[in-house]
């Protein structure tokens, strides 16, 4: 893939009228030569829509308010008042409405044949952030894939599954965790490694499973980054003494440094792997937007989530019982003090579909 450099006044008037056509459009249906089989999600609760809520842990949204403004009002392990990019992804590329949960028993075979989720909300590259929250790591999840590959095999033969999934667009939403729960937050990790040791081992692990996963047959993989993580919510709070309610730089750096290193990673997998399609999706400058620009979105809240008092509420702590929960979601960019409202995934889905992952088609 050829690089370009853009001027800033031609980069700012292209982000200008993607904005125009994601806040007019519920989603854009890609048309080209090439139509998309099958989508599959790797990673976080930015992706997770269900799985957690077979396993056993605490780290889902299968309880209201969750789910509040989803179909029919319920909750489905969606970590936020309604769909998530995992959806409208689906849904933009004209293959379903709804992207399952790998996990759901109620699965049925064909559905299997259009792509289905592995993420797992609380989760990280590093597999002790799994473990902090009892969720599914990664290594698991290319595990759960492979059972897939093999049950589609089943269904269609190894050539067609071999079809659907060299076709299929792998998204990876991970790395989130990794910091705000495991290095700055409850684990040993701080004191092993530095900022930079840290990231740089997390981003030998991505290399890894996206390696393994091109072994597998994936040949378009679409990462999505980090959030400036020191301004979600409950950065905020964990840090007020400090920064008054502001966001953590400290935080906000090791997400640069993150996302810088996703970027020279992709740049370092392209040579050894010619037919591999791979690109980033640039979620922390669209975030940082919302943050900086609330106006332009239609947005009022950008500091705090909807759920409760918005500080410090996230999975079981935003629950049904929890008061002050917004009446209006549609006016904040945080449903929990993590995840975002619908409105936003919605929005940010549709500029990726409208400008990015077209160069994977």
């Amino acid at each position: 893939m050829k690089s370009r450099a853009e001027s800033p006044v031609l980069s700012s008037l292209f982000l200008s009228l993607i904005i125009i056509i994601a806040q007019k459009c519920e989603y854009i249906l890609l048309v080209g030569g090439q139509k998309v089989p099958a989508i599959f999600l790797f990673g976080d609760s930015y992706g997770d829509t269900g799985n957690n809520g077979f396993i056993g842990t605490t780290s889902t949204g299968n309880f209201p308010p969750y789910g509040r403004d989803f179909k029919d009002h319920i909750p489905t392990g969606r970590v936020s008042n309604g769909k998530l990019m995992s959806d409208y992804f689906a849904e933009g590329l004209g293959i379903k409405e709804l992207l399952p949960p790998y996990l759901d028993p109620t699965l049925k075979a064909q559905d299997l044949l259009t792509g289905a989720c592995f993420s797992s909300s609380g989760t990280g590259l590093d597999n002790l952030t799994a473990h902090i929250l009892n969720v599914i790591p990664v290594w698991k999840q290319i595990e759960y894939f492979k059972e897939y590959r093999n049950k589609i095999a089943g269904l269609v033969g190894e050539e067609e599954a071999a079809t659907i999934i060299r076709n299929a667009i792998f998204f990876f939403s991970i790395g989130t965790n990794d910091f705000i729960v495991n290095y700055f937050l409850v684990s040993p990790r701080r004191l092993q490694f530095t900022v930079q040791e840290y990231t740089d081992l997390l981003l030998n692990t991505y290399t890894d499973y996206i390696k393994e996963l091109y072994n597998l047959g994936a040949t378009k993989i679409a990462l999505i980054n980090v959030p400036p993580l020191g301004c979600l919510p409950t950065e905020r709070t964990v840090t007020s003494l400090r920064n008054k309610g502001a966001c953590d730089q400290e935080v906000n750096q090791a997400a640069d440094g993150f996302n810088s290193g996703i970027n020279a990673m992709i740049e370092g997998l392209r040579p050894g792997f010619p037919s591999l399609q791979i690109i980033s999706l640039d979620y922390h400058s669209l975030i940082s937007d919302f943050i900086a620009n609330p106006s332009k979105y239609d947005l009022e809240v950008i500091d705090k989530g909807c759920c409760g008092t918005g500080r410090i509420e996230v999975g079981f702590l935003c629950n049904e019982f929890t008061p002050f929960t917004c009446p209006d979601a549609s006016t904040y960019l945080f449903f929990d003090s993590v995840h975002l409202t619908q409105k936003a995934y919605q929005f940010i889905s549709n500029v990726f579909l409208t400008r990015d992952i077209p160069q994977l088609l």
